[in-house]
C-alpha cells in the first residue's frame, strides 16, 4: 500500500517548529554519542549493537561563511580558493584539455509522506543543502596552470538535478536525477546550446530520495556506469520503489540499453578505475537510524553481479531488523565491503590518485570528499581523507588530508563533495555549502616556483 501523501498546507505550524528544535537539540531520553571513529576505518570496522529511535537524533553543522579563512591542510600541501561564488557545487569533471567543468546543482522537491520526510527538509534548508539558481554545468579555463582561471562562463544550463559527467569521443554525457543526455562537444568549446538527446531514463520521481545520479565512462568508451542510489533509508517505502536502486548500472552506450551491474548498495555516490588493476571501486553512503556508530559508510572494489546487502543486511551478512520480510537467500550472499570509512561521514566525492605533482606518498591512493554527518554526535566526517593502496587494495589507515571545514563551534563554514584532479596534478574540491572550488597543490611547487622568479 503506497502512502497518501500528505497536504503541506494542512500541517500545523508547530510542526516545522518541532523540526528546527529537534535540529537544535538532538534528539531528548536517546544516547546518540558516539565512539572513536577510528576503530570503524579499514577493512574491520567496529559494529555495535543496534540501536532504534522515535525518532531519529539530528545534529545539524549550522553553515556560517568562510570569511577570509580557508580549509586546513599539512605544511608540505597548500590550498587556496580556484573560484568563489558558485550556487551549489555538487561534482567537478576535468576535461582533456584542462577545463574544469563544475556541476551546481539541486535536489528535485521531494514529497511530503510523513512527518520525518518534513523535518528531513527543514533539516537541509537548516544546513545549506539548497540553493536558489542550481541545476547548470559552470566552466573554469586555467590555461596556465597556476590556479588563477582566466574564463569562467556558463558552459550548459536549465538541467535537471545534474550530478554526474563522463567525456566520451566528441560526446558530453550529463546524468540528469531522471536522465542521461548527450551532447555534441568539440575541444575548447566553452559553450553547449544543443538540447541534446537522452540516452536512457534514470529511476527518478515522485519520490527520488537519493537524486544524485555517479557517473563513469568504461577505459574503451563502449559503456557508462551509473550509481543509483535508493528511494528510502531502508526500504521504508516499499520494494517496489527500489526498482533497479541502490544499485550501479551498466549503460551501453551505443543503444542506451542497460543492467544492473551490482545491486544492495545503498547510495553509490563516486566511482573509479583503480589504476593498478582495472577494477571499479565505488563510495557509498550506508543507512541510518540504528545508532551514531552504524552503520559505517565505504570505499569497495565493485563485483560484476555482486550484491551488497541493501536493505536486508550492513557490511556483509549483518542483518538489520527493521526489514521486513527478510531475504535470507540475498543475505547470505551479501559482500562485506572492502574498506571502511566510519559511520554517517557520507561520502560523496572519490578520486583516485595517478598524478606526481603532489608529494610521493598520494600516489597511487584513493581522495574521498566526506560531506559529513547529520545525525551523530560529535560531528563525523566534514573533510577530505586519502586512504593509501598497494596492489590494487586499501593498504593502511585513511589519513585527514583537508580539514577546517567546521568551526570551534562545530559550525559548518564548508563540505566537501565532489573531487577532481586537474591537468597539473592538484586536486580539486567542490564545496556545496561555502560554494567554493579549492585547490590543493605541493607547497614545493610554490617554493620552487618563488626560487625561479
Amino acid at each position: 500500500m503506497n502512502p497518501r501523501k500528505i497536504n503541506r498546507t494542512k500541517l500545523p505550524r508547530f510542526a516545522a517548529l518541532f523540526a528546527v528544535g529537534v535540529a537544535s537539540l538532538g534528539l531528548a531520553g536517546c544516547d546518540d554519542t558516539g565512539g572513536d571513529p577510528r576503530v570503524q576505518i579499514g577493512a574491520n570496522p567496529m559494529l555495535p549493537a543496534i540501536q532504534q529511535y522515535l525518532l531519529p537524533p539530528i545534529r545539524i553543522a549550522r553553515p556560517v561563511p568562510w570569511g577570509n579563512d580557508t580549509p586546513k591542510v599539512s605544511q608540505e600541501l597548500q590550498i587556496h580558493a580556484l573560484a568563489k561564488g558558485f550556487e551549489h557545487p555538487r561534482s567537478l569533471y576535468v576535461l582533456p584539455n584542462g577545463d574544469v567543468l563544475v556541476i551546481e546543482s539541486n535536489g528535485p522537491k521531494a514529497p511530503v509522506f510523513r512527518p520525518k520526510d518534513l523535518i528531513t527538509g527543514v533539516v537541509q534548508g537548516l544546513a545549506g543543502a539548497k540553493a536558489k539558481d542550481a541545476n547548470r554545468i559552470t566552466l573554469l579555463r586555467d590555461s596556465k596552470g597556476d590556479g588563477v582561471p582566466e574564463l569562467r562562463t556558463v558552459f550548459l544550463d536549465h538541467l535537471n538535478s545534474p550530478f554526474g559527467v563522463a567525456l566520451i569521443g566528441h560526446y558530453l554525457y550529463v546524468a540528469n536525477t531522471d536522465a542521461i543526455v548527450r551532447y555534441p562537444y568539440e575541444d575548447g568549446q566553452t559553450s553547449i546550446t544543443d538540447k541534446g538527446t537522452k540516452l536512457t531514463d534514470l529511476p527518478g520521481g515522485p519520490i527520488d530520495h537519493h537524486w544524485t545520479k555517479a557517473l563513469l565512462a568504461s577505459p574503451d568508451g563502449s559503456k557508462l556506469y551509473v550509481g543509483v542510489g535508493s528511494n528510502s533509508n531502508v526500504a521504508e517505502n516499499g520494494m517496489e520503489a527500489e526498482r533497479e536502486r541502490a544499485a550501479i548500472w551498466e549503460v551501453d552506450v551505443a543503444t542506451g540499453a542497460h543492467r544492473v551491474y551490482a545491486s544492495g548498495v545503498r547510495n553509490p555516490t563516486g566511482m573509479q578505475w583503480q589504476p593498478e588493476t582495472g577494477k571499479l571501486w565505488a563510495i557509498a553512503n550506508e543507512r541510518d537510524e540504528i545508532g551514531p556508530d552504524l552503520v559505517p559508510d565505504y570505499l569497495t572494489s565493485v563485483q560484476d553481479g555482486g550484491f551488497y546487502g541493501w536493505p536486508y543486511s550492513y557490511y556483509g551478512q549483518h542483518l538489520d531488523p527493521r526489514v521486513m520480510p527478510q531475504r535470507p537467500d540475498l543475505v547470505s550472499k551479501a559482500i562485506k565491503p572492502d574498506y571502511a570509512l566510519s559511520s554517517h561521514v557520507a561520502p560523496l566525492g572519490l578520486a583516485m590518485y595517478t598524478g606526481s605533482a603532489l608529494p610521493a606518498q598520494y600516489r597511487g591512493g584513493a581522495f574521498v570528499g566526506e560531506h559529513g554527518s547529520w545525525d551523530r554526535t560529535p560531528l563525523n566526517g566534514y573533510k577530505v581523507v586519502f586512504v593509501p593502496f598497494s596492489g590494487g587494495t586499501p593498504s593502511g589507515p585513511a589519513e585527514d588530508v583537508v580539514t577546517g571545514f567546521l568551526d570551534h563551534n562545530s559550525h559548518a563554514r564548508g563540505r566537501p563533495v565532489g573531487l577532481a584532479v586537474d591537468r597539473t596534478g592538484a586536486l580539486l574540491i567542490a564545496d556545496d555549502v561555502g560554494n567554493t572550488v579549492w585547490r590543493v597543490s605541493s607547497a614545493a611547487a610554490s617554493s620552487t616556483s618563488r626560487q625561479g622568479s
